[in-house]
């Protein structure tokens, strides 16, 4: 129910029911986690409003949504609940497109959202990136030797999930039907909200992965196309690796790896693998728009925040080739149309 029967406004409890459960679910596909995430902040809100502005929750109107409300909430969950500055900003960003889409819904809404909008959350600190050096990856990528059956799943597992740069969810979900290996070489993964994009392999992929499909998958042809490309046998049947499985894998080849390379960090994860290929990538010098597109990002935005900046051997080095030398002759004297230029808007 949309609207409130007996004052016919919309309806709060409605619409955030049909937003999450059907718009978000059904019309955006997004994940059950992403839901999830979204009423958590959704119920913080509504629970700050009933606990702390002391709204009676059948009484929770959009009126509750106003600036007022809104600033009340960000200085209770920075100042009471103490939550992270990325924390607050998700809870806003969630209720900000909440409104949004409730603004479409009915348009006497138009102005709550634009209001809201104008809200913005404490700056968070950016953190470094967390990625992994060149020997670091090359011990990781080699540390299973092959010896088992198992050992060269997982070597082929770890290979393909740094080249293509894929989410862990993109990996387990490979099936035979996304892989190409004719020139050129390609994966199409599917990634969050059922969104597929088509990544090249490189020539030594495509070796690994044709030894590979030879051992575990033999008569291609006669296999299904929906066959995982990863799999334990359970039963007999070939049941695609979970994300904690991959996750174990990782882990494993970070421990062998780790005795004979001391730049394996104790605390690894699958993503990172995800940021050293595009770490890589970068400073490679392949533009952002590219590893915007590898990564599967829809807003260059986010890309950017990641991997736009240099590392101190990069800056260092465009330092050195932007500084003359002490001893240099200057290019050439400043000349007054050259400082206008200079030390001018135009």
């Amino acid at each position: 129910m949309k609207r409130n029967p007996e004052s016919d406004a919309p309806n709060v409890w409605g619409l955030a029911r049909d937003y999450l459960h059907t718009y978000m679910s059904k019309v955006r596909g997004c994940s059950p986690r992403t839901i999830e995430a979204y009423r958590i902040s959704l119920e913080c809100f509504l629970g700050y409003l009933i606990d702390n502005a002391h709204v009676e929750r059948e009484h929770l109107s959009f009126d509750h949504f106003d600036r007022a409300h809104l600033k009340g909430w960000l200085a209770w969950m920075a100042e009471d609940r103490h939550y992270s500055a990325r924390t607050i900003a998700l809870r806003l960003s969630a209720v900000k497109a909440f409104l949004a889409y409730s603004s479409y819904e009915e348009l006497t809404l138009v102005a709550l959202s634009q209001a809201a909008k104008t809200l913005k959350s404490p700056p968070s600190p950016r953190a470094p990136i967390e990625y992994l050096a060149e020997p670091a990856t090359r011990a990781i990528l080699g540390a299973f030797t092959g010896a088992t059956a198992k050992s060269r799943r997982n070597r082929m597992l770890l290979i393909l999930l740094y080249d293509t740069a894929a989410r862990v969810a993109e990996i387990t979900g490979l099936t035979l039907g996304d892989l190409s290996l004719l020139e050129p070489a390609h994966v199409t993964l599917t990634g969050k909200g059922n969104k597929t994009r088509v990544v090249p392999l490189t020539d030594k992929t495509v070796e690994h992965l044709g030894v590979y499909l030879g051992e575990f998958h033999p008569n291609p042809a006669r296999q299904p196309g929906t066959r995982p490309v990863f799999y334990s046998l359970h039963q007999g049947r070939p049941m695609a690796l979970s994300a904690d499985t991959v996750s174990a894998v990782l882990k494993e080849a970070a421990r062998a790896a780790r005795v004979d390379c001391a730049s394996v960090p104790e605390r690894i994860h699958c993503h990172m693998l995800r940021k050293t290929k595009a770490m890589d990538l970068y400073q490679q010098g392949v533009p952002l728009p590219i590893i915007m597109r590898l990564l599967g990002h829809e807003n260059a935005s986010v890309t950017t925040a990641f991997y736009a900046f240099a590392t101190m051997d990069m800056m260092r080095e465009a330092i050195n080739a932007a500084t003359p030398g002490i001893n240099d002759p200057a290019v050439g004297e400043m000349t007054e149309d050259k400082l206008k230029a200079l030390y001018s808007l135009r």
